[in-house]
This record gives structure tokens, C-alpha cells and sequence, in this order.
């Protein structure tokens, strides 16, 4: 059985990550530098032949999504179960206003403890329903297709954590996305049985900007 591909994917850039306002689920929308950040990656990211595409229904990472989407002939699929974090009154602040009003809160939540941002979701319960609806794509896919997910930064994390079976006070150890970057994922099964070993998946690019490179074993 072939290995399928995951793609995890961060949307553009917006006037919200220009001014470093913690955006969370308030919907804004891709700058000028956003969509050009899209076309770029989408450009890229269409060798690798996507066969599905899914987003978060908000229009920053759906305006991204369908920049490949155009690209490749495919629809993007939305679901809300991607979105980012939801941050209550987090959401609108400049990182200095989250600095001056919620110092403490803010430093034990950067540092991974699963607190809740301005009163919003702990980073597991943002995990469990991102994967939530990775799988259930995966369940309607095919052995060997790749499938690209369209997401937020935050939310991306979480789930590539939960994905790797890492303990979630170490998710923190996954370093922030850059905009339009994406990590890739890829299925671990070995043998004609297709039985696993190990880990679900396996981390073959993070935060990447260039196209995976195919490596030799480790001892070559």
C-alpha cells in the first residue's frame, strides 16, 4: 500500500499579522503581500500533484487554499473544524496590549500550558477537532493521495503534535509557522500488509518553503 501525503499549510499574510494583533477566529481577510505569498506557494506546491483541498472556512486561509485550487483544477472543500484558535478577548490585541494586560497569562500560554487564550480553547481541544476533520478526509481517500490542508498557525501546530503522538506539554517544542509556509507529513506503513510500525505519521518537512527532497537512509 502507498503511503498517503499530508500537507499542512498556513494561509498568507494579513494586515492583522503586519501589525502583530492576535487574530484568532476574527475573520480577516489576505493582504496584497497574502495573495502574492499564496500564488508563490501555490506555484510550488502544485508539482506535488495535490489530489484533494481542504480549508478553514475563514477567508484568510480559504483565499489561500483556492490559489491552489485555481492552480491545479481541484475544489477547495471548508470546514469551520480548521479554524484557528478561538481567543476571546485576546482577539483585536497588539502583542504589547497582550504583554501590559495579560503578561503572566500570556507567558504560561507561549510556553505551551494548556490554558485558555482570553477565555477561548485550550490548544488539545483545537488539536482534537482539527484532526477530527483530517480524518475524516483521510477516511474518503485513497491509498497514495496527497491532501492538502489549508489552516492557521496555532492550529496547525496542535495538530501536527497530536499527529506525531508528542505529549502536548512538548507541542510547544514545534516552532512558530511563517506565513504561507507548510509542513509535510507522510504515512507510516511498511510491509506488503500495509501493517504499521511506530508512529502514525512521520515529519518530512517543517515550516518549509521549498519542495520535500527525497533522502537515503539514515547510514548513507
Amino acid at each position: 500500500m502507498i503511503s498517503r501525503r499530508l500537507i499542512l499549510w498556513r494561509h498568507g499574510r494579513t494586515a492583522w499579522n503586519a501589525e502583530r494583533r492576535f487574530q484568532g477566529q476574527t475573520d480577516v481577510p489576505l493582504d496584497d503581500m497574502g495573495h502574492r505569498q499564496a500564488a508563490h506557494a501555490a506555484e510550488l506546491l502544485a508539482t506535488l500533484s495535490p489530489d484533494r483541498i481542504v480549508s478553514s472556512d475563514l477567508a484568510r486561509a480559504r483565499e489561500t487554499a483556492e490559489a491552489l485550487g485555481v492552480r491545479v483544477g481541484l475544489d477547495v472543500a471548508t470546514h469551520e473544524g480548521l479554524r484557528e484558535t478561538f481567543a476571546g478577548d485576546w482577539e483585536g490585541l497588539t502583542r504589547r496590549e497582550l504583554e501590559e494586560a495579560y503578561g503572566d497569562e500570556l507567558a504560561r500560554w507561549s510556553a505551551g500550558s494548556d490554558v485558555r487564550p482570553g477565555g477561548g480553547e485550550t490548544r488539545r481541544e483545537v488539536a482534537a477537532r482539527v484532526v477530527q476533520v483530517i480524518d475524516a478526509v483521510l477516511a474518503e481517500s485513497a491509498p497514495g493521495e496527497t491532501i492538502v490542508v489549508a489552516t492557521h498557525g496555532g492550529a496547525a501546530r496542535a495538530a501536527i503534535g497530536a499527529l506525531l503522538e508528542l505529549p502536548p506539554e512538548h507541542w510547544a517544542a514545534l516552532g512558530v509557522l511563517t506565513n504561507c509556509a507548510w509542513s509535510v507529513l507522510v504515512e507510516n506503513m511498511a510491509g506488503p500488509s500495509a501493517e504499521r510500525h511506530g508512529p502514525r505519521w512521520r515529519l518530512q518537512e517543517y515550516n518549509a518553503g521549498s519542495l520535500p527532497v527525497a533522502a537515503l537512509a539514515d547510514d548513507r
